[in-house]
């Protein structure tokens, strides 16, 4: 068959790269005859025809349901190849049916380590990128419609690979009231309070140098950095330098580096306890400033492994959701929040939807029918309770009062985003082997979208930050089964369910 020459309209064309792969497999073009390309680049020296239209008849392929999700991943890395890698991938999955769990395949191997870069290339953006706020004055950065306000942020950042256009939405969220800009070689991302938009590439020098809050930010840097647990390496490697000139805290590094060993002996002096629980309790900080980290700002740098630390920074958590003035409006009625009970470094941490009427009245969780229930399944699957660890994706109880009863009322996507931020630390702070997600809720709140449990019931996944996680359905699903056979034999599932958890668990962290 003659070359074809596929041009996608951006280098993170992943939805145009799938309709027309999916069509040259159709057409029965071989990967090895097709050139691809993005808007702008050269056109080979020998060119290549359009892509044939495939036969009215011809089957769709067929992917295995992690192919998508790595696919997505991968098409947004650097490597020019990536598009033809992953053609490479779809043809041969049609006949190879078990290719993704071979790791040892080399183009298995490439797309699987494109969608590993990608994904901490999101996660550094999230946690280094700072935004510095400007005047909007003589029309800068105008807005397709309604006037702006006086301030607007402005971020300047360099991501490795092609994810601005995926990762914009992290920012809508986190920063829905404020206008901003990311500024990047490739693209642009401005949002005006309603609408997002994507621009042309900026250069460094658009980007404001600095802005009159990183004198309040550092001084905050420097007060929660702790001298005794300075570990220079781990924080290189989390840190990397390339990333220092775009955060101003970066300035003080050296200084606190080089003062560490004179202010820890001055701690022992004075004999003061060294507990991050015991820092000090973090300043105001501007909006911009506060949610610009991948982790909340008040957390310490290094993870506690004293039990009184970890007691204690469970604590903190709590504290800081009771300190929120902008929680939901229906919290109102809730008694208490519910947070998590369970051991640091647990085998399994269990995540279901909210607490419900027992667990918001005692404030622990799992405490009610569906917690008993899973109690129970959790001792015939042969899991110690001193392995689990067991929380919510929503920390409040939500209902609709009806006389003496309060009926459960399902969290919203809006509820779920609003307590995603304390999940992700908690989960953080508890560092669980394998995170199990129980229902829809969880899943969701974990995953960072929505998707179907029925369908990825018993799958090993990986949330955006790479960790691994297992889906089943919420013990009050059983609950709620219409007969007896049904109960018993979804029970009997879900017991395996959690077994099979458990086994996962133990292979990850052997």
């Amino acid at each position: 068959m003659s070359p074809v020459c596929v041009t996608l309209d951006a280098p993170d064309d992943f939805e145009g790269w799938r309709e027309a792969s999916r069509a040259l497999l159709m057409a029965g073009v071989a990967p090895a005859d097709v050139s691809w390309l993005v808007e702008g680049d050269q056109v080979p020296l020998f060119g290549g025809g359009s892509p044939p239209a495939p036969p009215p008849d011809a089957p769709p392929p067929r992917v295995p349901r992690d192919f998508p999700d790595l696919a997505r991943l991968a098409s947004r890395h650097h490597d020019p190849e990536r598009f033809a890698l992953l053609h490479s991938l779809l043809h041969r999955l049609q006949s190879e049916r078990g290719l993704l769990d071979d790791a040892a395949d080399p183009e298995v191997a490439r797309a699987q380590a494109m969608a590993r870069a990608v994904r901490r290339d999101a996660h550094k953006m999230h946690a280094f990128l700072r935004f510095r706020e400007v005047r909007v004055e003589d029309g800068a950065f105008s807005a397709p419609h309604a006037a702006l306000p006086q301030s607007r942020f402005v971020a300047w950042y360099e991501p490795e690979h092609h994810i601005l256009r995926a990762e914009a939405g992290f920012f809508v969220r986190r920063f829905a009231s404020l206008h901003w800009s990311i500024l990047t070689p490739r693209i642009s991302a401005h949002w005006y309070g309603e609408e997002l938009r994507f621009g042309p590439g900026a250069r460094r020098s658009d980007a404001p140098a600095e802005d009159a809050a990183e004198v309040l930010w550092r001084a905050y840097f420097a007060s929660i950095f702790n001298p005794a647990r300075l570990k220079p390496d781990a924080m290189r490697a989390e840190m990397p330098k390339k990333y220092w000139r775009n955060l101003p805290e970066t300035q003080d590094i050296p200084r606190l580096m080089a003062e560490a060993p004179k202010r820890v002996a001055e701690m022992v002096a004075r004999g003061a306890t060294l507990s991050a629980g015991r820092r000090q309790r973090p300043l105001h900080l501007p909006a911009h400033l506060r949610g610009g980290m991948g982790v909340e700002t008040d957390m310490p740098a290094d993870l506690p492994t004293d039990p009184g630390d970890y007691a204690e920074a469970q604590a903190a958590l709590r504290r800081d959701l009771l300190a929120r003035n902008d929680l939901p409006p229906w919290v109102a009625n809730a008694t208490q929040p519910v947070m998590g009970e369970g051991p640091q470094h647990p085998l399994l941490m269990f995540i279901g939807e909210q607490p419900g009427d027992e667990e918001d009245i005692q404030g622990r969780p799992f405490v009610g029918p569906a917690g008993r229930l899973w109690n129970k399944a959790l001792e015939e699957a042969g899991v110690p309770r001193d392995e689990a660890y067991v929380t919510n994706a929503v920390k409040h109880f939500k209902f609709t009062p009806t006389g003496k009863r309060r009926l459960h009322q399902s969290p919203d996507a809006g509820d779920i985003t609003f307590y995603r931020p304390f999940l992700q630390r908690e989960i953080t702070l508890v560092q669980p082997r394998l995170i199990v997600t129980l229902g829809a809720t969880a899943l969701r709140a974990v995953s960072g979208r929505a998707m179907p449990v029925t369908k990825l019931r018993g799958s090993l996944l990986r949330d955006p930050e790479g960790r691994p996680f297992y889906p089943t359905v919420h013990p009050s699903y059983l609950l709620r089964l219409p007969n007896a056979e049904a109960k018993a034999r979804e029970y009997d599932r879900f017991v395996e369910d959690l077994g099979q958890a458990a086994a996962t668990a133990r292979k990850l962290a052997a």
